[in-house]
């Protein structure tokens, strides 16, 4: 984690701590532990909520090319640190709950979708919202990413069931400020 990340990535958790879920941006551990299942055959990535682009760091180092990721921020502050620090990523201002509205691609063709959304601050509907519009665009096999800081996965149960999605743990670490876990979430098998 870069110190110039930690003052703008502070300054947006003091002016609303609901929406920016932790208090300095997720370490390298944590950072490669989300990412290890995607490579440069992924294909197209979502990333949302990429703050100051820590994780979009990792997924260039696992060979995600810019011009394959669409970072999805609602913070503006850190809108024109995107801009300029992935010049050839796709940098879209807007809530990560109103994918399902947007026209992002033609089809499927997502691999991953990378949250470090604090999913655990919002409501149910809202977390229902960003599930749905994410699924939309992942094609069969592909996986949503999500960190958390709490103790189980961030998505209920019952919202799991309702979409037709299973949750594993795909590791935790402590080397990270809050400590924190990484959920993978996949469609369930066709029975």
């Amino acid at each position: 984690m870069s110190t110039t990340d930690i003052l703008p990535f502070f300054r947006a958790w003091i002016r609303n701590p609901l929406r920016v879920a932790a208090v300095a941006p997720s370490g390298s551990a944590v950072s490669s532990l989300i990412v290890q299942g995607i490579t440069s055959k992924t294909g197209p990535v979502i990333e949302l909520g990429p703050g100051t682009g820590v994780f979009t760091r990792a997924l260039l180092e696992r060979g995600v090319r810019q011009q394959d990721l669409t970072l999805v921020e609602y913070g503006s502050e850190f809108i024109p640190l995107l801009q300029r620090r992935f010049p050839g990523a796709r940098v879209l201002w807007m809530d990560a709950a109103w994918l399902h509205r947007e026209e992002l691609f033609e089809g499927a063709p997502v691999g991953a979708v990378v949250s470090g959304l604090g999913l655990l601050t919002m409501s149910q509907e809202k977390v229902v919202e960003i599930l749905r519009g994410a699924f939309f665009y992942l094609r069969p096999g592909g996986a949503f990413y999500q960190i958390t800081y709490g103790p189980h996965c961030p998505v209920a149960d019952a919202i799991l069931d309702n979409l037709g999605l299973q949750a594993t743990c795909i590791g935790k670490t402590f080397r990270n400020l809050p400590p924190a876990s990484v959920y993978r979430i996949s469609r369930c098998p066709l029975r």
